[in-house]
């Protein structure tokens, strides 16, 4: 018998992650060590998606696979968010785990960063969803009895925050949106479905905005560009348990 790949999943709780288990769990190659999730640890909840630590332990335990959690500060720099990735990719390596699994769809040079970063430590990085057509995706997710509700949004899809996907949501999107939002414009919690041994339950809370200030790609020795930003809104709906 082949010796299967020791993993860690890189799980959000949203759709694409869910998707990507279900495939990975189906896999006989593969053995899933850990769930790993980053967290802002200022607000206690999973990093952009806004989903309380609560609800992303409850997902876990239905599951039946641990949980690791790693900490970040609300917008942490590449070069802290790089150094913090590569402590704890080094303490899975010296667990002899190999392999690390993404949900990643289509986007090349996130595919590629997460690549070489894994490269550095010596792992090697796993896409269950690499390339598959998205709009597909959405369709076989649901056909599989999986549900999830939007929890984040771009600032021009505040209509979705805070609804549960169905395939009439999906057809109704404006145009140009990603079926999957696979461009970051809009976020998920999966509650149910195949991987989950129980469903996982909530009550919607609070819908709020958030703005984020982002740098913008200056010339280092131009003082007033120094400063320069751009600001991204999106829309956040609490989930309570």
């Amino acid at each position: 018998m082949a010796v299967k790949k020791r993993c860690i999943f890189n799980w959000s709780g949203g759709k694409d992650s869910t998707l990507a288990l279900h495939y990975a769990l189906k896999d006989p190659t593969i053995e899933i060590c850990y769930l790993v999730t980053t967290l802002t640890d200022e607000f206690n909840r999973i990093s952009m998606h806004g989903v309380r630590e609560s609800l992303l332990i409850k997902q876990a335990e239905s599951i039946g696979i641990p949980l690791y959690q790693i900490r970040l500060g609300e917008m942490p720099t590449m070069e802290h968010y790089d150094e913090t990735m590569r402590m704890h990719l080094l303490k899975f390596k010296e667990e002899g785990i190999t392999h690390s699994i993404f949900g990643d769809i289509h986007l090349e040079d996130l595919r590629t960063y997460r690549e070489t970063k894994l490269e550095e430590i010596g792992l090697k990085a796993i896409f269950p969803l690499w390339k598959l057509d998205t709009r597909l995706l959405i369709q076989e997710f649901l056909e599989l009895n999986y549900k999830t509700i939007i929890v984040c949004t771009r600032q021009d899809l505040e209509m979705v925050c805070g609804e549960v996907i169905t395939l009439d949501l999906i057809h109704n999107l404006p145009p140009k949106i990603d079926p999957c939002g696979e461009n970051g414009e809009f976020h998920t919690f999966a509650f149910q479905g195949p991987i989950f041994r129980k469903k996982i339950e909530f009550e919607l809370g609070e819908k709020v905005f958030k703005t984020y200030r982002a740098p913008v790609d200056t010339d280092p020795a131009d003082e007033e560009a120094k400063d320069t930003s751009s600001i991204s809104g999106f829309w956040f709906i609490d989930l309570i348990n």
